[in-house]
């Protein structure tokens, strides 16, 4: 077996919300190793200059290149909308963002051409779904909107109750007004909380998760290059910018399953 294919994935996100990504990695690719970085310093990333968030994602992309990883995974949707390009041009690796994925996704399932999307504000303001979803189906409507509390209350490990629901329900009342038959969860902290969005967009709105499209596309990548991990037992190193015994411990609930040693690396 090549070195290469037995090279960890690099994954990236802002916190906890690539865990989405993992999660579905765990699912989807279990024998593949990974190198997790949660930029938990830098947390949220929606409200910050999109200039100070593309050097972010040259710099963990640079740091996950340095560890030997044989792709990368963007599992933030602000990084993907502002530095996807710029990376894919500079890097040589296989490079898979989440946008594209969920916009794809959702364009297949819509049944009224009414497609609702609920983001960061710098993700709603790149305007990256909009005009990928656009270019692919110019008849869409497309209802986005920013949803700036929802990271640093995921983060805060906080997915229900009543400061969570009064909040989104304040989000999505743009999203039921439009009578959307599909909503893109564009953001990988957001599936944290599907439950809360779903009773409120109701039972016929369908939530697409770009997290799960997004590993489904990276290993049919794999697959293509032969770099596809189909046996041996992964080990999964996780790091953060931050404070790693916060991370260490929402990461761990999240994933239902005890994370290990979380180590603290600054890129800055």
């Amino acid at each position: 077996m090549s070195n290469k294919k037995i090279a960890p994935l690099g994954v990236f996100d802002s916190g906890v919300g690539g865990l989405t990504v993992v999660m579905e990695m765990f699912q989807q690719m279990p024998h593949e190793s990974f190198v997790y970085y949660a930029d938990t310093a830098h947390v949220p990333y929606g409200p910050r200059n999109p200039l100070e968030l593309k050097e972010f994602a040259s710099n963990i992309t640079a740091f996950l290149v340095n560890q030997g990883c044989k792709m990368v995974i963007i599992a933030c949707n602000t990084s993907t909308s502002l530095a996807y390009q710029d990376l894919k041009a500079r890097y040589d690796i296989p490079l898979i963002g989440v946008i594209e994925p969920g916009v794809d996704k959702a364009l297949e399932v819509t049944r009224n051409r009414r497609i609702g999307v609920i983001g960061t504000v710098a993700t709603i303001n790149s305007g990256s779904y909009q005009k990928m979803i656009k270019e692919k189906k110019p008849d869409t409507e497309i209802v986005a909107v920013p949803c700036p509390l929802f990271v640093p209350l995921i983060e805060a490990g906080k997915v229900e109750g009543d400061e969570v629901y009064q909040a989104a329900v304040h989000y999505l009342e743009p999203v039921r007004k439009a009578g959307v038959d599909t909503l893109i969860l564009g953001c990988t902290h957001y599936p944290f909380l599907l439950p809360v969005i779903q009773d409120i967009v109701g039972p016929g709105v369908i939530a697409v998760d770009p997290a799960r499209e997004t590993v489904k596309r990276a290993v049919v990548k794999l697959q293509e290059l032969d770099l596809l991990q189909e046996e041996g037992r992964p080990v999964h190193r996780y790091y953060a910018s931050g404070d790693p015994e916060a991370f260490r411990r929402t990461g761990s609930e999240f994933l239902q399953q005890d994370i290990g040693v979380v180590k603290k690396i600054t890129l800055d």
